[in-house]
């Protein structure tokens, strides 16, 4: 590659080397999706179908916390908290120094995101009629940021840059709704004094920051102190991880990033450990007495309809009149048919989706059952046919799918983070 080539690209290479040195591979971590979930209904519907259940749902001998009564508890709303945590770093990463940084280069992301949100849970509303069903109307507003990556890694260098980085932010500002919406609609039954001391740990998180104080030790100490906090007040723990990752400081007194660090330190734990336990726990359905109609039944045909129709219209749509009216132009170097195929991929929502489908009806277990086989299906149908429709419409040059490059992060002069 030449050098004028080198340097044009390096901008976005700058905006995906931190991101993208977290995975061995864009492909891996959603493979490994793919494998675990496989592995779960395979568990789930066979001989060991039992022990299978009884792992995560048997009540424990004993357990330090009385609410984290059996091995599910313990994943989600404790082994999540670092999922969480890694989704705070990387949001504020996003917004202070990288790709959400810029306001012009955030309206289209922004945007395509709430779009992303909206339109899927209005179509899911539209199936299901709302009634019993009402609460699940999020399920399907979510993105997998692995998954979906992992399926543009397949592509190989054949997607160029600018619609990594779009799938990337409008995946990151998704996680951010997601949350909000976690925090707001599915929280219930606040208990105040919980909450004050809850405050009262962020303010001195806060403080911390505030005194430069750039080692690890008390923001990881109060953090869990505070996602102890957050799990008696009647709110989901996991938020306790966004909030905390907010505190962290971008930077150490020597200039280095501190965030980054921490961010690389724990993003592949996250990635490799923490989403395929989580996925291995919550993907096996079993189809024991289930016929076809279960897949006929209104919930998952809403949520799959939320994640297949309602992301592409909702993503393409707005990207087309943002473009045509001049809000904010498309990705860079990107057709309309590989616009289509990325807002396919937005479809894919296992994690987030599958972690909200939990929250939406916590005392109906057969529903849960059901949303899982909407999601499933949903994210499966977004991630074949997106693969499709992008093998068959991209191709470009080398230098406009480079995003990576060999960027020393702590001697580039120009990085960001330091």
């Amino acid at each position: 590659m030449s050098d004028n080539a080198h340097t044009s690209s390096s901008p976005l290479r700058r905006v995906f080397a931190p991101v993208r040195a977290l995975f061995v591979s864009d492909a891996s971590a959603g493979i490994l999706l793919i494998l675990v979930a496989a592995a779960a209904m395979i568990a789930a519907n066979s001989p060991m179908a039992d022990e299978y259940r009884e792992l995560f749902y048997g009540k424990l001998p004993w357990t330090p916390i009385e609410k984290l009564k059996d091995l599910h508890y313990w994943i989600n709303d404790g082994l999540m908290a670092i999922f969480f945590f890694v989704v705070g770093l990387e949001v504020k990463r996003e917004v202070v120094s990288g790709s959400l940084a810029d306001p012009a280069a955030r309206r289209l992301p922004m945007l395509a995101a709430a779009a992303g949100m909206g339109v899927p849970a209005i179509v899911y509303l539209l199936v299901t009629g709302g009634g019993e069903y009402f609460n699940g109307w999020a399920i399907p507003a979510a993105t997998d940021i692995a998954f979906a990556m992992g399926v543009l890694g397949l592509l190989g260098n054949r997607v160029p840059a600018s619609l990594r980085l779009f799938l990337l932010t409008v995946a990151i500002v998704d996680d951010i709704g997601a949350v909000l919406v976690i925090a707001v609609f599915y929280t219930q039954g606040l208990y105040t004094e919980w909450l004050v001391a809850s405050v009262g740990v962020v303010a001195l998180m806060v403080a911390l920051n505030r005194m430069r104080v750039d080692y690890f030790w008390p923001y990881i100490l109060l953090s869990v102190v505070l996602w102890y906090c957050v799990l008696n007040s009647g709110v989901h723990a996991t938020i306790a991880g966004v909030v905390a990752a907010l505190t962290i400081p971008l930077k150490r007194r020597d200039g280095n990033s501190m965030l980054e660090r921490l961010e690389h330190s724990i993003a592949p734990w996250s990635a490799y450990l923490v989403v395929p336990v989580f996925g291995f726990a919550n993907a096996g359905v079993s189809l024991e007495g289930m016929g076809p109609e279960a897949l006929l039944a209104p919930l998952p045909i809403a949520i799959a309809a939320g994640l297949v129709v309602g992301k592409q219209i909702g993503i393409f749509s707005v990207v087309w009149l943002a473009d045509k009216t001049g809000f904010a132009p498309r990705p860079d170097n990107a057709s309309w048919a590989e616009i289509w195929g990325i807002s396919i991929l937005c479809g894919i929502g296992f994690t987030m989706s599958i972690f909200i489908g939990g929250l939406a009806f916590p005392d109906t277990p057969l529903l849960v059952e059901e949303a899982k086989i909407g999601i499933l299906t949903g994210s499966a149908v977004s991630a074949i046919l997106g693969y499709i429709v992008l093998r068959m419409t991209t191709s470009h040059t080398a230098e406009e799918c480079d995003d990576q490059g060999p960027i020393p992060q702590d001697t580039h002069p120009n990085d960001p983070l330091r």
